[in-house]
């Protein structure tokens, strides 16, 4: 179940239920100590209590644990349930998957992200402009680029501040759509075009499914 929050969105505990293979009852059970390990909050709308996920920390720390669990039938699973997302998909509120993967090691190799002390350092560039991202103006108390480890591809993408601007722009302006169920990502005609002309990405390459503009 928290996988599946793992979106961003909220669902109900029938929809998690389904998504578990347990039964409401059940997963209400299991709902209610997440509530109480603060892992998940509940909000009532109408009728229906949907639930999701309590913050980016959380979305984060549950992916840095996927991506050292053992492979045992558990983590099996979840990597075949990737696998049916597609390769471009969301991690809460950033780009996950190959092609992020792709993204973070051409902003690395352009020097505009510098690896330094298990962290990423960002470096003024024009391109950032072109990407939809507004660069910070002091150092905050959080990282503004955050290395996340893909747990399908165990290699580093970007969340943080930084990651969260280039998902909402490029859903914003069209270069990807969300897919009906789960966190899967469409890239359209316009954001393959985008990629390739922007970061030189051949999106083919690295597995990105495309859609018609």
């Amino acid at each position: 179940m928290l996988c599946e929050l793992l979106d961003g969105r909220s669902y109900t505990n029938k929809e998690l239920a389904s998504a578990a293979g347990v039964t409401p009852p059940t997963a209400t059970a299991h709902l209610q100590l997440l509530q109480s390990a603060g892992l998940v909050v509940a909000e009532r709308r109408g009728r229906c209590v949907f639930h999701r996920l309590t913050s980016a920390e959380v979305a984060h720390a549950l992916e840095q644990l996927a991506s050292i669990a053992p492979s045992d039938a558990l983590h099996q699973a979840q990597r075949r349930k990737a696998g049916e997302l597609a390769p471009l998909r969301s991690c809460y509120d950033h780009f996950a998957g190959p092609l992020a993967v792709a993204m973070t090691d051409r902003f690395l190799s352009r020097g505009m992200l510098i690896e330094r002390n298990g962290g990423f350092d960002i470096q003024p560039d024009d391109v950032w402009h072109k990407l939809g991202v507004e660069l910070p103006q002091t150092v905050g108390k959080q990282p503004f680029a955050r290395p996340c480890m893909d747990w399908t591809e165990r290699r580093l993408h970007i969340s943080g501040p930084l990651g969260r601007q280039l998902l909402s722009h490029a859903l914003d302006i069209g270069w990807v759509k969300r897919q009906t169920v789960r966190r899967g990502l469409v890239l359209t005609m316009p954001g393959r075009v985008a990629f390739q002309q922007i970061l030189g990405l051949d999106t083919h390459a690295v597995g990105a499914e495309s859609a018609a503009s």
